[in-house]
């Protein structure tokens, strides 16, 4: 029995080194992976803050203004002007929907003729 004891208390040991040798190895490889990503996201971040900077700089109002009188004769293009934008109250708004209502119910009114309800 304490043979069979042993040999179950060894086996037990070598199975349990070998899962902890497999789980290293997979966080191992986990945690290079968190590592490639950060880098591709870090990566992504500077390129988007170096787009940003271009597109702000690509968009200068004072570079648009040059191109657009450059361009002028092939797009006709002016600058704006207040009188160009129109004013709230010109807005036209769709009309408000109009609901049916079928099998109306009828609610009690439970306060006297002021409206006030009693207690």
């Amino acid at each position: 029995m304490r043979t069979f004891l042993y040999i179950l208390t060894t086996l037990s040991v070598i199975g349990l080194a070998f899962w902890a040798y497999r789980e290293n190895y997979a966080t191992q490889s986990a945690l290079a992976e968190t590592r490639s990503l950060r880098l591709e996201i870090r990566t992504a971040h500077e390129r988007l803050s170096m787009l940003k900077a271009e597109w702000a700089y690509l968009n200068r109002p004072d570079r648009l203004r040059d191109l657009a009188g450059i361009n002028f004769d092939r797009l006709g293009l002016l600058p704006l002007r207040p009188e160009q934008f129109g004013h709230v109250d010109q807005v036209a708004y769709p009309p408000a929907p109009v609901i049916e209502v079928e099998n109306v119910i009828e609610v009690a009114n439970l306060g006297d003729e002021t409206g006030e309800v009693e207690q």
